[in-house]
């Protein structure tokens, strides 16, 4: 269908439905919200209207107290401030419950990315037997991550599951009392959490979404493709966990937290396949397999709630206890409600007793600092020394000797508290996980800034001194390759590691397979956005050669973030677009904070968005013969293009006031205060602020929240510009035709352009000596929305998908008085006479605005 109907559909459904719904707000009986609901409204479109008229949030909110409150003293300023933040917090997670309730109605479910749609493709081109060959071996792994951009706790994402079912019936009672009972609920950490924390919040979404909605794809590749002939071990899809198990700049996560995480996996799949067994129980009452049904129930039942070592269900009797209850169904029973138990099965086969896989990891130079330590543990409790004294002077080829020699069963008693103890008790702690939920429980290492082959020798020998044996290593040693220069590096990285005959021994026992992992985030960071985006297509290109050269698999795991700027966006098009020269048997890709929220809130979206990420993968290898692919010239374009927009970023990120820039202006430094994570905001324990140890989620949503963008756009319109000067327009504007890899680069970061609010910060402009950092934003900004405009053809950001564009202009509009007030905040925190009474107030009120805007952007950081 048109875009034109599912907008139209969009403004019915949502913003319609979000006028009726947003005024019960005002009637809600508690103490000040009436109030507040009744002055937000006027404070809102003084907002919009005032910076039309070029004033700043300062006026704009003194304007409006003068004007429409008889508030006068700070103290009541700041009271009612907060009352409109927590009004704000609730109006976004109605938007967020209507939205969801309206998704089938502004998508289409069954068009273009959908397995219906893929087959009936496949089916055209007289390919069927082409997409099951594919199915039989193709995966995507959806891991979700530890990083703190998720803000809703586990009883606000009920209510918005609950209220979005509410809403789709209409059921205006019921969806008053949820309304009245977000008045009431708290919205954010009062202490800051646990890492254990962090992973039960996490698991909501495995026990409530994605168990039924990857259940639910299974279930329909299995019928409508295979006709119920399906013969492969292949699960489709897989997931990943990083909360209690990704240590890097993390010092609160250990190997106690990794295998209590791991245990609370096993306990909710086991809840899952407990349900699913008391709605069989029902449903499954003939002679004979209601007695087996039974005993499956205690079983679980002991599981659940009776936990021991020796009542332990392992995956092989769960599966051959079904296997025997569907045999004698089909045997017995004319086969009735076998799709049912199937169901069940099929579930089982996913995932088994582990739910999903914990990953564990490390920074690179963690492994170097506790390999040096364990040596000089044991040369003074025993005296052997690990290693040579001038180790880490050796060059590459004789340190990997030397680990490659590495061995024992080093004991971690022998070490006092600290890294190098717990780095052990972490390789440790992997085989107990393996050994209680399978192997699939944990089974990857990844070494974050991974900038050598030694790097991943290292991890290597740290296994084989906590006695895991040579041929005997279920383990994936994952390199994360994350700055422009690391990605430079990569192919001669991985080419030494596959000529290492210890490392090539290892592999044949992963089966000839090798996880590489590529970071979006970082990457942008570090290198800006066009450049990070083709020198990781590029990596992927070099690292599929050299890994084919030695007859290894590539699987490819990418580290996005939420925004376009660090692999968000249209994720499942850049997938699409992936040309045959990049290995393409899995895709595996992080997920994190809102985008959680957004692409998995419901079983409907998640299940939505899995099909579009499947059906990418495999129709880009399926139909590749009818699709252009990037010839010499367009890799010449991207090239430049690259080249060009890199040399712009990093003019911008070496300018002396780029740091202290984001600082001042924007909630930088309170992202470590909001208490969303476990983890700092920065890398290091050093009291300075260096833009090598800044996370990426604190400097993209910092951007974001000051409304700019930049990673998602500077240098874009300068490289597009020079390149048009060059005379090579007409080539580029082809290449965005015919491209989809460049068409979609072009797409998010208009994206992220649409997201970007410039009134918000255009006092800035005047200051004597942040002014020009802002106007070289501004210019960047300006400059790349008019060439990206002309490159599309189009009058307006996101012209081709209205219902998108449409949803960021309402959230928006939403969270502009909260945006005003984090800036007005921001300002009285700048000014030299404050107290620090005062000044904790100032800084609550920035953390508290953190909250909705984040949650109402969705993919901001």
């Amino acid at each position: 269908m048109s875009s034109s109907y599912y907008i139209n559909q969009f403004r019915r459904n949502v913003t319609d439905k979000y006028t009726i719904y947003n005024s019960l707000f005002a009637a809600l009986p508690f103490s000040g919200i009436a109030n507040v609901g009744a002055l937000l409204p006027i404070l809102s479109q003084a907002c919009q209207d005032e910076y039309k008229a070029g004033k700043n949030p300062v006026q704009i909110i003194n304007d409006f107290f003068r004007q429409h409150t008889e508030v006068r003293t700070e103290r009541d300023k700041l009271d009612r401030l907060f009352k409109f933040v927590q009004y704000i917090e609730r109006q976004v997670v109605l938007f967020d419950a209507i939205e969801d309730a309206a998704f089938d109605t502004v998508n289409n479910i069954q068009g273009s990315g959908s397995l219906k749609a893929l087959y009936n493709e496949a089916v055209f081109a007289g390919k069927t037997q082409a997409l099951k060959n594919k199915l039989k071996k193709f995966r995507i792994r959806v891991v979700l991550t530890a990083h703190p951009t998720q803000f809703y706790p586990g009883s606000v994402l009920g209510i918005i599951h609950d209220m979005s079912e509410s809403i789709a019936r209409n059921d205006f009672h019921t969806i008053n009392e949820y309304i009245q009972q977000l008045g009431i609920t708290p919205f954010f950490n009062k202490k800051q959490p646990t890492p254990y924390d962090e992973a039960l919040n996490l698991m909501w979404y495995l026990e409530n979404i994605l168990y039924h909605s990857i259940g639910n794809i299974y279930n329909s590749i299995e019928r409508d493709i295979f006709d119920h002939q399906y013969d492969s071990d292949n699960p489709f899809i897989e997931l990943g966990f990083w909360p209690g198990g990704d240590r890097d700049g993390n010092p609160f996560v250990n190997a106690a937290t990794t295998i209590k995480v791991a245990e609370a996996l096993r306990s909710a799949i086991t809840v899952c396949y407990y349900r699913d067994i008391r709605k069989l129980k029902r449903r499954l009452s003939f002679a004979g397999v209601d007695i087996l049904i039974q005993e499956l129930e205690a079983i679980l039942y002991e599981n659940v709630f009776r936990p021991t070592e020796q009542n332990r269900v392992h995956l092989t009797d769960l599966q051959s206890r079904l296997i025997q209850i569907r045999d004698l169904v089909k045997e017995k029973h004319h086969s009735l409600f076998l799709q049912r138990l199937n169901s069940l099965i099929h579930k089982v086969k996913i995932f088994g007793t582990h739910f999903a896989t914990i990953d564990i990891r490390q920074d690179s130079r963690i492994h170097t600092q506790v390999l040096l330590s364990i040596h000089e543990t044991l040369k003074q409790k025993t005296g052997n020394a690990l290693l040579p004294e001038n180790y880490t002077s050796l060059d590459e080829a004789d340190r990997l000797n030397i680990l490659a020699g590495l061995q024992g069963n080093i004991n971690p008693a022998l070490f006092e508290p600290g890294i190098a103890k717990d780095t052990l008790e972490s390789i440790y702690a992997i085989q107990t996980i393996q050994n209680n939920n399978g192997e699939a429980g944990c089974n990857r290492y990844v070494i974050s800034n991974c900038q050598s082959s030694v790097n991943v020798m290292e991890v290597y020998a740290l296994f084989r001194l906590c006695g895991w044996k040579q041929d005997q290593m279920p383990v994936d040693i994952v390199p994360l390759f994350e700055t422009i220069d690391d990605l430079q590096a990569a192919e001669q990285i991985m080419d030494r590691l596959y000529t290492h005959s210890l490392y090539a021994n290892h592999l044949t026992g992963r089966k000839m397979h090798q996880t590489i992992m590529l970071g979006f985030s970082d990457g942008t960071k570090d290198g800006g956005y066009l450049q990070a985006n083709w020198s990781i297509y590029t990596a992927k290109e070099n690292l599929t050669a050299i890994s084919r050269k030695y007859n290894i698999k590539a699987r490819f795991f990418d580290g996005r973030g939420g925004p376009p700027s660090r692999g968000g966006g249209k994720t499942n098009k850049f997938y699409a677009s992936l040309g045959n020269n990049i290995e393409n048997e899995e895709i595996q890709l992080t997920i994190q904070g809102q985008t959680i929220t957004s692409n998995f809130g419901t079983i409907q979206s998640s299940q939505y968005n899995l099909e579009q990420l499947l059906s990418a993968g495999i129709s880009n290898e399926l139909f590749a013969d009818t699709r252009i692919q990037l010839s010499q010239h367009d890799r010449f374009l991207m090239e430049e293009l690259g080249r060009i927009s890199h040399q712009t970023y990093q003019q911008f990120k070496e300018h002396p006031l780029f740091l202290t820039y984001m600082q001042l202006f924007s909630p930088l430094n309170y992202y470590s205060k909001s208490n969303i994570a476990s983890r700092p905001a920065k890398r290091g324990s050093g009291g300075g602020l260096r833009f090598e140890d800044l996370r990426a989620i604190p400097f993209v949503g910092s951007w974001s929240q000051l409304k700019q963008n930049v990673p998602g756009f500077f240098g874009v319109g300068t490289a597009l510009q020079q390149m048009k000067e060059k005379g090579y327009w007409e080539d580029i504007k082809a290449m965005f035709r015919n491209v989809l890899f460049f068409r979609t680069l072009v797409d998010n970061s208009m994206m992220s352009m649409l997201k970007s609010f410039f009134p918000l910060t255009e006092y800035i402009k005047d200051d004597p000596q942040y002014g020009p950092v802002w106007k070289m934003v501004k210019d960047e900004f300006d400059l790349t929305e008019k060439m990206v405009l002309e490159l599309a053809d189009a009058s307006i950001l996101m012209e081709d998908d209205l219902p998108g564009r449409a949803s960021i202009q309402m959230r928006d509009h939403i969270v502009l008085p909260l945006l005003t007030i984090q800036q007005y905040a921001l300002h009285e925190l700048r000014k030299p006479e404050i107290s620090d009474t005062e000044k904790g107030v100032y800084e609550k009120l920035i953390t508290r605005s953190m909250f909705g805007i984040i949650n109402a952007a969705r993919n901001s950081a």
